[in-house]
């Protein structure tokens, strides 16, 4: 019993969830697997943090589309001429003189305001951008829910484990009971002269070996509880339970048959590298419009006044305008186009590397949980009939001991063996529902109940 809780203990630890949300605010209590889903996905900082990922880029999207479409500016300037400029003439009056005369140009204030627009007719860079833009926010949104999924399947594990180690608790607990009444039952026996003192002496040993058994189930029980608050987000200062036994879900027959036909275009994680092959494509086409000409139209509309007092009037404002277009090409900037032409198209091929290799981590994802599952599915029957018969065994022993045709080391074997066959159930259930939610996560699923708070 000793080694078995320890077992489960440490398969609690390999399994918990890493790097889970830092603790938020949130409701405590008694709590079912949907509720901890619930609060998780409104409270997760990594989520939320995607979630702001999400909106930048959808904001890249309109700042994408302002580079095409027209703009317009407008600007006022004021200006007071402390020391006028001069320009020279000689001086007409004494020309053998040699002597110029400075004469003041412009006026004490002047005004200007001029109205500009501007709108790109050609520039292949900004008309990809705009696609590019697009992408790159499908790119956000498949890494929000790859996050979105993991946050899911991380509660969903430390639940199912909370809920274990619940249960490895509650049968310690059982456990010892059962040993105390069957000290209780010795003693009495024993008193009476039917069974030998032996006998209670080793009845009281077993009491007493059982009880640091409970200490450390219960100690694994609320390290379990702890690592279900943090994938949560739950602060420790909050109460937190979970209540019942590890219950059976299969999963659809019809899931697992076609999971390795559907994990290439389910998994949000290929979703987004694929999506990033795209933004990478487009890069390399924005880089090579540096080739290209660019062709742009233009137009100003300007008033002038100047005067050298500030009595002026719409007599005094002077308007001129023009309109025009705007080509540049680059001839040589010193094969820097060329350079990243070339760091684009490494890019690309280096997340084409990535996608493959990807692609085989789900595909052999895929193909160990769903075994798994089958394997699991097998030994869930044989032990479930196993648990029929260590109660069978319990009862019979019981039975013959109270008769005095059997031992009290008859009694302790079938209770422990009935102990056993329990908590292998539990494990084996627990295991399958681990399974389950990985299967979930490399194929991109949200439970039912989790998709509504998703959105």
């Amino acid at each position: 019993m000793n080694a078995f809780v320890k077992c489960i203990a440490m398969l609690l630890v390999l399994t918990a969830p890493r790097g889970a949300a830092q603790p938020a605010s949130g409701p405590g209590g008694v709590m079912t697997l949907e509720e901890a889903v619930r609060v998780a996905l409104r409270g997760n900082h990594e989520l939320a943090a995607a979630r702001f990922d999400v909106g930048k880029a959808e904001a890249r999207v309109s700042e994408a589309w302002g580079y095409a479409l027209p703009r317009f500016d407008v600007s006022a300037r004021y200006s007071r001429a402390i020391q006028k400029p001069v320009f020279f003439l000689p001086d007409f009056n004494n020309l053998s003189s040699g002597r110029v005369m400075p004469i003041e140009i412009g006026s004490t204030n002047s005004f200007d305001m001029t109205f500009s627009a501007s709108q790109v007719l050609f520039n292949s860079a900004v008309f990809t951008g705009v696609g590019t833009a697009r992408v790159y926010s499908r790119v956000a949104q498949e890494m929000y829910r790859a996050k979105e999924v993991e946050v899911v399947t991380g509660v969903r594990k430390a639940y199912y484990g909370a809920l274990l180690a619940a249960q490895v608790a509650g049968v310690a607990r059982d456990n010892l009971k059962n040993a105390e009444d069957n000290l209780r039952r010795v003693t009495v026996l024993a008193s009476q002269g039917l069974v030998a003192e032996y006998d209670r002496l080793r009845a009281t040993v077993g009491v007493e070996n059982l009880r640091p058994e409970v200490t450390r189930a219960e100690n694994g029980s609320t390290l379990a509880v702890n690592a279900l608050r943090i994938a949560m987000g739950v602060p420790f200062a909050d109460s937190l339970e979970v209540r019942g036994d590890i219950g059976f879900e299969p999963v659809d027959s019809a899931v697992v048959a076609a999971a390795q036909e559907n994990v290439l275009s389910s998994n949000p994680s290929l979703a987004a590298l694929r999506y990033q092959v795209e933004v990478s494509g487009a890069f390399i086409a924005i880089e090579r419009s540096n080739y290209l000409p660019s062709l742009a139209a233009f137009g100003n509309y300007e008033l002038q006044a100047q005067k050298n007092d500030l009595r002026m009037s719409t007599r005094d404002i002077v308007a001129s305008s023009l309109v025009g277009l705007t080509l540049s090409l680059n001839i040589f900037n010193g094969l820097q186009t060329n350079a990243r032409v070339e760091q684009a198209q490494l890019d690309m091929r280096k997340l084409q590397e990535q996608i493959t290799g990807l692609e085989l981590q789900l595909r052999t994802g895929v193909e160990s949980a769903t075994l798994q599952l089958r394997r699991i599915l097998q030994r869930i029957g044989a032990q479930e009939e196993t648990i029929h018969t260590a109660e069978r065994g319990y009862a019979i022993a019981e039975a013959r001991y109270g008769n005095g045709s059997g031992t009290q080391l008859e009694v302790n074997d079938a209770r422990l063996a009935l102990a056993q066959a329990r908590l292998n159930l539990a494990q084996t259930h627990y295991e399958y529902l681990v399974a389950s939610a990985d299967l979930d996560q490399i194929l991109g699923r949200l439970p039912s109940y989790a998709v509504g708070d998703a959105q």
